[in-house]
């Protein structure tokens, strides 16, 4: 991979770092201010399961930000783009796809492969 490729993935990871810690900066403030309280059981239950809905999105989006952390120190250290199972390169593609991705294509497809075949 070179320089420019390097910048680019540099750049789309810091952005895409920077939205991911807004939107959990967001969902705490949202969820800090809800303070309500309801007369009818079933208003409650359902703020109640919108509360664990945005506590699942929040989840997702703190692994997202680790992954997106491991990514930037990958580009530092001179191993992204570079599959942990093979060592080959992960193609521009695949990586503009799905930037945080340690995999190559093909030892993706052998791993959901393997978890699908371990579920059967």
């Amino acid at each position: 991979m070179n320089h420019s490729d390097l910048e680019y993935f540099h750049t789309l990871l810091g952005k895409m770092l920077e939205e991911a810690q807004q939107k959990g900066d967001s969902t705490l403030e949202d969820m800090t201010d809800s303070n309500e309280v309801f007369a009818d059981p079933a208003d409650r239950a359902t703020a109640e399961s919108d509360r664990s809905f945005t506590l699942r999105i929040r989840d997702r989006e703190r692994r997202l930000i680790r992954k997106i952390q491991s990514a930037l120190q990958r580009i530092d250290d001179g191993t992204y783009g570079v599959c942990e199972d093979c060592g080959e390169d992960i193609g521009i593609q695949r990586l503009k796809a799905r930037p945080v991705t340690r995999l190559c294509i093909n030892c993706k497809a052998r791993q959901e492969k393997d978890e699908h075949l371990r579920t059967e």
